[in-house]
């Protein structure tokens, strides 16, 4: 316990905001650029001017900007869908199931884990409303419970989210020339070994892959199961927590934004053109972010019934991405400053210079955590490091699809310890960080373990 509120002090009053982070280290990049990536040619004050542009032309750089706007939209979406009727209906299902600590923590931590597979956006929201309306079903009928325990289970998505469909790096580089795109300014050679794309059979439905995620779901349910077992009940006191809600209005001119009709057949047209669209996709397991918030805004206007209600959903849905609204177009700017200055290569040498085409992916894993900590944003993260991560597999001969997959299981184990994406959870729950940090620090180690042992032996 005094680990993990040393934790909890050293993040509230030693680390900065995600945005201060965000232009510490854009300052901190500029000075890096002038200190080991000028010409000698070059004097100071002009390279300084010139790296300036790098950072303007990368933060307004379209294609990253249309990036980020595809990752904010898979949150919010997420978001969105939870809070519709049938998913929250069916939240209340579960419910009655969940009796005591050990079954409710278990059920919490592999229903998030399964739904932050397809979703992180929904997972996140779907383990924390899972977490607190079983927790007033506790309360409601007399029921012993640990609260932090369930609501730690409640976060157990994000540990999984990277490697799922949603993830920022596999479904970006799906996307034919997005590799291609992030790796300017390489050797003829480097960007010849450069595929236009590397598809989900390689990456999220590989064996490999699959087969990982299924053990730190089975382990890590069993692991909260066996906590929840020896675990003491604690005080709840909570009120009850609306999910869904119909806006109806009395003004006429309300009338079509409260159509059930109008909405449905907008809904089924969006669906129907996703699966004109996008089922040859689909088939070959060419998933993108536009295929997956095209189903998920379909889904969502269907699933709300009306366009008041889905409008209002997204209204208190879009607060969540208010955190990395503004931080995207700075990641996007250091990226630009390390592709066009040619530190990318000199970071990727660094790696190469004492890493092997076995150790690299283990290196990507725990240095992407780290980075984590700091860049709490898979896609921000990726933007930063994945062109690195590319460059050295290239060099090493590793496998680009195993290396990428080594840096989405580091990114997204940290999450335990980084406090950033819990602070939604912890909004709904009404846990404070130090309640449910013992809980997720053990998953982070218990889950290291498994994604080390799966990077070494595929």
């Amino acid at each position: 316990m005094n680990i993990t509120k040393a934790i909890e002090i050293f993040f509230k009053k030693f680390l900065p905001s995600p945005f201060t982070i965000a232009v510490l280290l854009t300052i901190l990049t500029i000075f890096l650029a002038l200190i080991f990536a000028k010409p000698s040619m070059i004097g100071y004050g002009d390279y300084a001017i010139e790296t300036l542009q790098y950072w303007e032309k990368g933060v307004w750089s379209s294609g990253l900007l249309e990036f980020a706007y595809q990752m904010m939209l898979i949150l919010v979406l997420g978001h969105v869908l939870v809070l519709s009727k049938p998913v929250s209906n069916l939240i209340m299902k579960i419910t009655r199931y969940c009796n005591d600590t050990a079954s409710s923590a278990a059920i919490v931590a592999s229903l998030t884990m399964l739904v932050a597979f397809f979703n992180w956006g929904l997972g996140l929201i779907f383990g924390a409303l899972l977490a607190r309306k079983i927790a007033e079903h506790a309360q409601k009928n007399d029921l012993k419970l640990n609260y932090p325990i369930v609501g730690a289970s409640g976060y157990m998505g994000m540990m999984v989210w990277h490697g799922g469909i949603s993830g920022s790096a596999p479904i970006k580089i799906n996307e034919v020339g997005h590799l291609s795109n992030i790796m300017t300014n390489n050797s003829f050679e480097l960007m010849h070994k450069v595929p236009s794309s590397i598809d989900f059979s390689q990456t999220i439905f590989s064996f490999s892959n699959v087969l990982i995620f299924t053990i730190v779901v089975l382990v890590i349910s069993g692991m909260f199961y066996v906590l929840g077992k020896n675990s003491q009940p604690t005080e709840i006191n909570l009120s009850q927590y609306k999910m869904h809600q119909d806006k109806k209005s009395l003004i006429k001119t309300d009338r079509l934004d409260n159509s059930r009709i109008l909405a449905t057949i907008f809904g089924l047209l969006i669906l129907v053109t996703f699966f004109y669209r996008y089922f040859d996709a689909i088939k070959v397991l060419k998933i993108t972010p536009n295929l997956i918030n095209f189903l998920m805004l379909g889904l969502g206007i269907l699933f709300h019934g009306s366009f008041k209600n889905f409008t209002s959903a997204v209204v208190e849905s879009i607060s969540d991405i208010s955190g990395i609204l503004i931080q995207f177009p700075l990641y996007f700017g250091i990226m630009g400053i390390m592709s066009s200055s040619g530190m990318v290569t000199q970071i990727s040498d660094f790696f190469v210079s004492f890493s092997t085409e076995t150790t690299l992916p283990i290196v990507t894993f725990f240095s992407a955590g780290l980075v984590n900590i700091f860049v709490p944003s898979g896609g921000g993260q990726w933007v930063i490091q994945g062109p690195i991560v590319i460059e050295s597999a290239l060099k090493l001969g590793v496998p680009l699809n195993k290396a990428i997959m080594a840096l989405a299981y580091g990114d997204q184990i940290t999450n335990m310890l980084q406090p950033f994406w819990a602070l939604p959870l912890l909004g709904i729950t009404k846990l404070k960080a130090k309640e449910i940090l013992p809980y997720t620090l053990l998953a982070m180690l218990v889950g290291s373990v498994i994604y080390i042992i799966g990077i070494l032996l595929f």
